[in-house]
């Protein structure tokens, strides 16, 4: 839920988080290929700093 994200990110409003998600909505291709682009191979990020 768009509220939800609030708890963790106190300094935006509703209106930006829904902004956030509209635009994610209309450019959603362009923005996953931009962040696979970009990944950090795993290899190359350090155990201590890997998601569990």
């Amino acid at each position: 839920m768009p509220e939800e994200i609030l708890n963790h990110l106190p300094h935006l409003t509703l209106a930006q988080v829904f902004d956030a998600l509209s635009f994610y909505l209309d450019h959603q291709a362009e923005i996953n290929e931009y962040i696979e682009r970009n990944r950090v191979p795993d290899e190359l990020i350090h155990p201590s700093v890997k998601a569990v």
